[in-house]
């Protein structure tokens, strides 16, 4: 949420704006399998993984924040639901992972945060650690023609790159091809569309 001092409600905004339907549905549609490798890009902390990791306890679970009060707070929800989950310190535009590491990738109400340049290196990194197989699921706020967003709490002038299927488009241009984009309403607070990603051919080789 950009301030340290906002973490205590974090989980409250999480339940109030309805985001937890959202992760479920994410996780459905990963279509996960007993030992996949999860990456949770900008995880926070850690509300996407712990969905995960209740539902498919066979899966390996790897999440990334810049925050490193927010990944404090998500290693000890992680204990208290006793799950084994690794939680690392970086950035989404310089991922620390190998090429081909992981199965599946999840992106939550981060991207628009970014600004174009970040957009682009955070896309082109989950394309390079995915497996030729894999699956990016990305979810973000939707934004009308007019520029107006339509998501949890106040959103970035970055939400303008969100307009009509630019997300779909970016995507594409770094290497994926892309379903046609599915939306769930929040509780309060707008609209949300989830993409599934998959590397082309071209990118996998």
């Amino acid at each position: 949420m950009g301030k340290h001092f906002l973490l205590p409600v974090y989980d409250v905004v999480h339940h109030v704006f309805g985001l937890q339907p959202i992760h479920r549905e994410m996780v459905a549609l990963a279509a996960l399998r007993d030992g996949h490798r999860v990456l949770d890009v900008g995880c926070g902390t850690g509300n996407l993984l712990r969905t995960t990791g209740k539902l498919h306890r066979e899966v390996d679970l790897v999440g990334l924040d810049p925050d490193q009060k927010a990944l404090a707070r998500a290693r000890r929800k992680a204990r208290r639901a006793g799950l084994t989950m690794r939680l690392d310190h970086g950035f989404a535009q310089e991922l620390p992972y190998p090429d081909a590491s992981f199965d599946r990738v999840f992106s939550s109400l981060m991207l628009h945060h970014l600004d174009t340049a970040s957009k682009d290196a955070l896309l082109g990194e989950v394309r390079r650690v995915l497996r030729p197989d894999g699956l990016l699921v990305l979810a973000d706020a939707v934004v009308d023609g007019h520029g107006h967003g339509h998501g949890p709490g106040r959103m970035s002038e970055h939400l303008r790159d969100n307009v009509g299927d630019a997300v779909s488009r970016r995507i594409v241009s770094a290497g994926f091809t892309v379903e046609p984009t599915r939306t769930m309403g929040l509780r309060i607070g707008g609209t949300i569309g989830i993409e599934l990603a998959r590397p082309t051919r071209a990118a996998a080789d």
